[in-house]
């Protein structure tokens, strides 16, 4: 399969989020299943938090590695 250039990287970006995801739900589903009910309790901010941390802590991984 031909992409144009960067886009492959970023295919295979989404490949290995889909593999990580995919491997937290087939090893431990009621641990996900959990985390799951426990975050129905959480506020909106609290999710801002850390989908912003997650955000900036893949954003820091991604600079040191291509930098």
């Amino acid at each position: 399969m031909s992409l144009a250039p960067g886009a492959s990287d970023f295919v295979t970006a989404i490949g290995l989020v889909l593999v990580i995801e995919g491997g937290l739900y087939a090893l431990a589903p009621g641990a996900m299943k959990r985390m799951f009910e426990a975050a129905r309790d959480w506020d909106e901010g609290a999710f801002r938090k850390i989908g912003l941390g997650a955000a900036l802590l893949g954003l820091a991984v991604v600079w040191m590695v291509r930098g």
